[in-house]
């Protein structure tokens, strides 16, 4: 049985890692990132930890394995991953202070989980565990992702901006 919850232990962190490994462009085939999707921004364990500790990261465990996640950006992290900066400008040029929002810095659900719902409950249990004042969530997908394009739309998401960053379309969406 699949269980969500907030990220709390190192083992659990180092967990999100393996996953987000297994499932950056460099590690799998071109035709497996059309088809299944990917992941764009490998994170360190330092800015994992930090972003946790401000909002946990959700996760979905299967006996006690992390098969599922979604991370937890709040906004203050903006400068720190480099490749996020263009989203954050984005999202502040859009709506100009008048939302507070927690940033979803990357969801991945494992291969063996996946068309299981997983997906759309990581999100839902971002939204019940969304910090006092936020009631926003906000990502960006690139716009060679249609798996993840797709599945962001069947949940509610919609489009605040597309922008061009690095030869790439971003498409930055809001769950509200």
């Amino acid at each position: 049985m699949v269980v969500y919850k907030q990220a709390n232990t190192l083992q659990e962190l180092e967990q999100i890692l393996d996953l987000q490994q297994r499932n950056l462009p460099k590690n799998i085939s071109q035709e497996e990132s059309t088809k299944e999707g990917f992941v764009t921004v490998e994170h360190t364990m330092d800015v994992l930890q930090a972003m946790n500790e401000v909002c946990g990261h959700i996760i979905a465990v299967d006996e006690s394995q992390v098969v599922g996640y979604a991370l937890c950006m709040h906004p203050k992290f903006a400068e720190d991953i480099e490749v996020l900066r263009p989203m954050f400008h984005e999202i502040d040029k859009a709506l100009k202070g008048k939302v507070n929002y927690i940033a979803m810095g990357q969801i991945c659900v494992a291969k063996t989980h996946r068309g299981q719902g997983i997906f759309r409950k990581l999100y839902q249990t971002m939204k019940e565990k969304l910090p006092i004042g936020f009631d926003t969530i906000i990502t960006e997908v690139d716009g060679k992702n249609p798996r993840s394009l797709a599945a962001h739309a069947a949940i509610g998401f919609k489009t605040l901006a597309i922008y061009h960053s690095d030869d790439k379309e971003w498409h930055v969406i809001m769950l509200k």
